[in-house]
Order: structure tokens, then sequence, then C-alpha cells
């Protein structure tokens, strides 16, 4: 008698391909140079911001504190990301174990989460400083903050764990092609075959519980932020006030405009070409990564002024 097979049998014998650019795979090598430059420069940027903080005892403060947790979630997602996206651009590896594919999706999607509830207390630390300037020491004190860190990274743990073990409830085809060069949730349970309505309302829930959420609390944060400037009588004081949240608000773009933009076209340009959705996910996993160090180096003058200082001693010393 016929059995129908398992959702394990149905992994087992499957196959899963990663996708490169498609139509564009006799430049892949080309393509791949400036990603490398990209993850490069992201991982000198962060690792130098990390360093600086630890380094300098007039930045152990909370603002910075949340820039170091900030560069070390680029630096996981950029890393969770790179391997998979070389291996199909520089061998056109396209093959991946579907537990190596469960394991980097979780990855992107934790980091991507803590990312965000990161840029959150960033807000928070900003609405803090400029409501409380002078309670802010005994407010956000070390143990607060470690709390934060800690607290956000566990909600980011526990909320993409379920999602790494539902898709291996589904089955799939014998050959399923997913639509990037690495593994994402939403990518994975699109090429199900059996019914995958859990898996894609549990993957709803995380984003309006982290993603949205954390956004609506940044909009409500910068409303209140701008209600407080505005109370301050002078409007050089105002000015310095808003100052201190460029780099933020620098940061909160380079990270939501991307996401923003490739659920839109997911949504409503179906029918665009896959190169614009490669390039839309690329961005969004690459780009902010790459984009604030470099926002943070130059726009906080803190940052700023101990870099130089830091390559100054070493010049001196090589010459």
């Amino acid at each position: 008698m016929d059995t129908m097979p398992t959702s394990n049998d149905s992994v087992l014998t499957s196959i899963f391909l990663l996708t490169g650019l498609p139509g564009l795979e006799h430049v892949h090598m080309w393509i791949s140079i400036p990603i490398g430059f990209i993850y490069l420069s992201a991982f000198v940027g962060s690792c130098t911001i990390l360093f600086i903080i630890r380094t300098e005892q007039t930045l152990h403060e909370p603002m910075y504190y949340f820039l170091s947790m900030l560069a070390l979630s680029d630096l996981g997602l950029s890393s969770t990301t790179l391997p998979s996206m070389l291996s199909v651009l520089w061998f056109n590896y396209q093959a991946i174990h579907f537990d190596v594919c469960l394991i980097q999706m979780y990855f992107i999607h934790t980091f991507s989460i803590i990312e965000s509830a990161v840029l959150l207390a960033m807000a928070f630390d900003r609405f803090v400083a400029i409501r409380e300037p002078l309670r802010y020491a005994s407010i956000l004190t070390n143990s607060v903050v470690t709390k934060i860190g800690m607290g956000l990274t566990v909600r980011a743990v526990l909320l993409a764990l379920p999602a790494s073990f539902l898709p291996k409830k589904l089955q799939y085809h014998t050959v399923n092609i997913l639509s990037y060069s690495f593994c994402l949730h939403q990518d994975l349970i699109r090429v199900a075959q059996s019914d995958r309505r859990v898996s894609s309302i549990y993957g709803l829930l995380v984003v309006l519980s982290s993603m949205v959420l954390d956004s609506l609390l940044l909009a409500l944060s910068y409303i209140m932020i701008l209600e407080t400037v505005l109370r301050i009588a002078s409007k050089e004081q105002r000015s310095k006030a808003l100052n201190t949240c460029v780099s933020h608000i620098c940061a909160v773009l380079i990270f939501y405009v991307p996401m923003i933009s490739l659920s839109m076209i997911h949504r409503f340009a179906k029918n665009a070409s896959p190169i614009v959705h490669i390039l839309m996910a690329d961005i969004y996993l690459l780009v902010p990564p790459l984009m604030n160090p470099i926002v943070y180096s130059v726009k906080t003058k803190q940052i700023h002024m101990r870099i130089i200082r830091k390559l100054h001693k070493k010049l001196d010393v090589t010459s």
C-alpha cells in the first residue's frame, strides 16, 4: 500500500538551490568584487567603532554602548549573509543543505530583529538625553543598559527560533529554487508544496511584533523628542539637541527604507525582473552594515575626533 511522504522524507530527498543574478552568470565574478569590498568595509568600520568605544574611557556612556550593540548586529548580519553569496558568485555553487539554510535563515532574522530593537533603544536614549539631561546618567545606568541589551537579544532569539523549526514540518518539491543567494523565511515557505499557513501566519506575527512595533515606537519617540525640543527657549539649544539625533535618524532610514522598499516590491511589483527583487534584498542586508559606521564616524564628533587621533598616533609611530 502506498503511503504519503512525510515532511522529513521530503526534506531528505529535496534539493535547495540558491540564486545569483539570473542572466548575469557570466559576470558573477566581477559582481563579487564590489560585494566583497562592501563586506570588508562594513567589517573594518564596525570593528573600528567597537575598538574606539572600548579603548576610550570617555565614550563609556549609554549612547555608545547602544552604538556598540548596533555595530555587533551589523557584523552578525553581514557575516551570516556573505558566505552563501560568495559561494554562488565565485564558484556557482548553488546547492545548500536544508539544515544549513535554516541556520542561516535563523541568524539573518535574529540579527535583523536585534538591529531594529537597538535602533529603538537608541531613540529612547536620545529622548532621555534631551528630556532629562541632568538625570540622564542616573536613568540609563550601566545596569539598565545591560538589561535592555539582554532583553532585546532574548526577544530576537525567541521570536526567530520557531521560524527555524516550522519549515521542517512542510513538504517540498524534489528541486526547490530559492529567490536569493541566502535563505529567508518567506522565501523558504514559498517553495513548499504542503499547507504553509501556520508558518506564514507565524512569520507575519514575528514581523508585526518586531519590525512594525519597533517602527511605530520609533515614530512615537521622535514625536516626543520634537515636542520636547520645541519647548526649549533657545534656538541654539534646540539646534544642538536635534543635531544629536542626526546620526540616529540616518541609521533608521538606512535600515527601514530598503526593508519597506523590498516589501513594497514583493506586494505591488511581483512581475518586476527577479534582478530587482534580488538587488533590493542585497541592499537591505548589506547596506546598513556598510553605512552605519560611516555615518557615525562622520556625524558623531566624539567618534570622528578619536579615529583621527588614533590615526595620527599610528602615523607618528611608523614615521
